[in-house]
């Protein structure tokens, strides 16, 4: 029986990084992947699905290129080819986390993990063969799966889920997408660029509850200006398969219409992957919706098991969440008192055309925790790199502590605003305020001017609006 300190099951962003770290602290570690190294983010996940967007931001972009001076004739896309250059991207990164595993003499075995003990493993391998693994540690970082809705299968012919629609063999003439979060809102600009007609069904009054109300409502223009039709307090009431079709029944605001769909995407969530790794061998505490609850440096109620990413009960399900929790607990088994994660410094980010990016509280939220706040926006139109480069379609908003100056939250939607969010992760990370902001030199032209503007609003200073 081989002998680890750390077994970690699940080689995504989480599981791949916890054992780096731990093998730079000289710990003997053992990955377990059921599948892909890199997980679902890395193959089916964030990866592939930026490939397909960049494909499709091209095509949009060139179909407004006439704006600029540019005269494209005659654009087309070949369809397999975007779908091979997704899967070329995730292949070369899947290499790369190999390698990465390789050097640093990080032992991995492709199967399937049951707990059987807190210091016990049963690993069944893909091929077939048996290992009985002991260890120290146990690190759980299985992720998540699609969530299956009860009345609409995913059957992978009609009804997508994700991994069905990173991989079209044809455009589907009219899609139908059940949810607006991400994953919906991603899968639902790739395939309107491209031509096929999309409708957003939502269940909530509107779109994209998560994010803040004032740029869920630019979103919701922005897709409908590219031809999506969002139906919002929406009931699939009826479905069926008519000759190969998706025969519908949809409530929207108490109107009823019949639809016919070529194909389903089915986006209303995930759900953790907790069952049959044998937590009912350990009796792990978990939370009403079925994840692993842990404490601040990722301990489960078992002390030597710990849990990162999707399946734990800490807010977000974001790659880099998971990679930082991965190292969090690396560090607490090897008694280096790790730094505990601000939950409310993560920032998230959508990579439909426009972009959103966020981070803290939204409006709404900051309002609820009775915060006394100042809110300050300042729009693209007034961005001189915005204005050049045909841009202006987006918004910066900030909500501050009136009391501390502090940075509750901040909101965006436009053209790359994912690659500056950071600055606001940087500023909540050094404890800054929105001086900071103020007394901070932005280069010209570029977007990033739009964080200094909305700064300045906040006091009433906003200089190009």
């Amino acid at each position: 029986m081989k002998e680890y300190d750390i077994v970690i099951i699940g080689s995504g962003p989480g599981g791949y990084v916890a054992a780096i770290r731990a093998a730079q602290l000289k710990m003997r570690v053992l990955v377990v992947e059921k599948e892909e190294l890199g997980g679902i983010c890395l193959n089916w996940g964030c990866i592939p699905t930026k490939a397909l967007l960049k494909s499709s931001e091209t095509l949009y972009h060139l179909k407004k290129a006439h704006f600029s001076g540019i005269i494209a004739k005659d654009i087309s896309f070949d369809l397999q080819k975007i779908v091979q250059q997704s899967r070329n991207a995730a292949t070369q990164l899947n290499r790369g986390v190999s390698s990465l595993l390789k050097k640093n003499n990080i032992e991995v075995i492709f199967g399937h993990a049951t707990i059987k003990t807190k210091h016990e493993l049963h690993v069944l391998g893909n091929d077939k063969k048996e290992h009985n693994i002991k260890t120290k540690n146990i690190i759980i970082a299985t992720g998540a799966s699609p969530r299956q809705l009860p009345n609409i299968p995913i059957d992978g012919r009609i009804v997508w889920s994700y991994r069905e629609a990173m991989i079209p063999k044809i455009l589907p003439q009219s899609l139908l997408v059940i949810g607006s979060g991400a994953i919906g809102m991603e899968f639902a600009n790739f395939y309107s660029v491209l031509g096929a007609k999309v409708t957003i069904v939502e269940k909530m009054p509107r779109i994209m509850q998560t994010e803040d109300h004032d740029i869920a409502k630019l979103m919701h223009q922005a897709m409908e200006e590219l031809g999506v039709c969002i139906k919002t307090s929406a009931t699939i009431d009826k479905f069926e398969i008519r000759n190969e079709k998706a025969y519908t029944v949809i409530t929207s605001n108490g109107e009823s219409e019949e639809i016919l769909f070529d194909n389903i995407i089915s986006a209303a969530g995930v759900v953790p992957n907790i069952k049959d790794i044998g937590l009912e061998n350990l009796g792990l505490l978990l939370s009403e919706n079925d994840k692993i609850i842990v404490n601040n440096q990722m301990r489960t109620s078992i002390d030597n098991v710990y849990a990162i990413g999707d399946v734990n009960n800490n807010p977000y399900m974001l790659a880099h969440k998971a990679s930082h929790e991965g190292i969090i607990s690396i560090e607490a088994i090897c008694n280096k008192n790790p730094h505990g994660l601000d939950y409310n410094a993560i920032p998230s980010c959508i990579y439909t055309t426009p972009q959103i990016a966020s981070i803290g509280y939204t409006e709404e939220a900051a309002r609820q925790l009775k915060y006394k706040i100042a809110i300050s926006k300042f729009p693209f139109t007034g961005n001189g790199k915005a204005v050049a480069t045909r841009t202006t379609n987006g918004l910066v908003k900030i909500i501050t502590n009136i009391d501390t100056g502090e940075v509750l939250g901040a909101h965006m939607i436009g053209d790359n605003v994912s690659e500056i969010i950071c600055c606001f992760g940087i500023l909540k990370a050094s404890e800054g305020t929105v001086d900071e902001i103020l007394s901070t030199i932005f280069p010209h032209p570029t977007i990033s001017e739009v964080i200094h503007e909305a700064a300045l609003g906040i006091y009433d200073r906003t200089i190009h609006l």
